[in-house]
């Protein structure tokens, strides 16, 4: 079976193809010269469609579809995302694209700046703004972290209309009712640089992830401080113990196996480098109650950042990890995490990758 590999840049997309997991084919680059911040590989209904976020200096941001692993591209004419007249506001970057469950085919989530979520019912062609998050009366007081104004994460849930959206800044928020109306879930999460006691919003999260087996679980990154919910975010409580550092920006769950998650440390917010320079991964099996360091095959040396979508796993057993840097180098693990091979070296600015498996 194929397993693909989407690598968005600072300036294109690149496909790389396997059907062992070990070596690679990588194609010539797609949309050169266009910021790739957001990719989603959706292979529900037995097809694979490429939604890509894209920014272009001269164009604009939007998102653009194949059909045909990239061999034609498709969008709108007037965008896949335009805000309402109403809102005076124009779309700056799309952050996230998150296909829905199988169970809710057609349906598909983004996270935007301005900070903004948008549901898609018909693949991804077009989208229409989540009013009850964008008329939030928090809205005013979300802020920009050091990349942006990002609506990072989008997390539907596969049992229920629960979606979780978490943004930097302004911390991680709750729907129970689809998207219709939205509160904050941050109790326990630190917002050290924000004055007085832990507020009730404006957290720099960096990422969240769900668990395989139980939904209500979740797993986040933050501005310093790694953390799990056992109750979908109602409270959450540190699992850093044991990792070298708990700044970082990306968090991966595994969709296979429950209780398995993966963060990628950094030295801190002001040293944003592998410590000692050593990339690796860090695994917990008991939902970060301890923690394993892995990765080998990843460089000694390595003085850049694996930013917060550029890591991510597939859903083959064993289930791949994929990371790239921004020196523009991508590693592939076919057994968890253990060891990586090189994907990929030379690229642009990694911002993004995602793999899956195709139908």
């Amino acid at each position: 079976m194929t397993t693909l590999l989407a690598i968005g840049t600072r300036k294109g997309l690149w496909l790389a193809t396997t059907d062992d997991r070990r070596t690679w084919q990588l194609s010539e680059p797609h949309l050169l010269m266009h910021e790739v911040p957001a990719v989603a590989l959706d292979t529900r209904g037995g097809r694979t469609r490429l939604l890509v976020g894209t920014r272009s200096e001269h164009w604009g941001p939007t998102v653009v579809r194949s059909d045909d692993l990239g061999a034609t591209w498709q969008e709108p004419d007037h965008g896949a995302i335009r805000f309402p007249d109403d809102t005076d506001a124009a779309l700056e970057r799309v952050w996230q694209i998150r296909p829905d469950a199988a169970e809710r085919p057609g349906v598909v989530w983004a996270g935007c700046e301005p900070i903004s979520v948008w549901r898609s019912t018909d693949g991804g062609e077009h989208f229409d703004l989540v009013r009850g998050l964008w008329d939030h009366p928090h809205r005013s007081e979300w802020g920009a972290g050091y990349g942006g104004a990002a609506a990072h994460t989008v997390l539907p849930s596969p049992v229920d209309d629960t979606v979780h959206v978490a943004m930097s800044t302004g911390g991680v928020y709750r729907s129970d009712d689809g998207g219709a109306t939205w509160a904050p879930r941050n109790t326990g999460i630190s917002a050290y640089f924000m004055p007085g006691p832990e507020p009730e919003f404006g957290q720099c999260v960096h990422k969240v992830a769900r668990d395989a087996e139980d939904p209500r679980r979740l797993y986040a990154q933050n501005h310093h401080g790694v953390y799990r919910s056992d109750d979908a975010g109602d409270t959450w409580h540190s699992i850093a113990e044991g990792l070298p550092s708990d700044f970082g920006f990306a968090v991966l769950a595994d969709p296979r196996t429950g209780g398995r998650v993966w963060v990628v440390p950094l030295v801190a917010d002001a040293e944003r480098v592998p410590p000692g320079g050593r990339l690796a991964v860090h695994r917990s099996d008991d939902a970060g109650r301890t923690w394993t360091t892995c990765g080998d095959g990843l460089p000694d040396g390595h003085w850049n950042a694996v930013l917060r979508d550029a890591a991510c796993v597939d859903d083959d057993d064993p289930t791949g990890v994929y990371l790239g840097s921004r020196s523009g180098e991508v590693w592939a693990s076919r057994d968890g995490g253990d060891g990586f091979v090189r994907v990929a070296d030379g690229l642009p600015d990694v911002l993004c990758v995602r793999a899956a498996r195709l139908p």
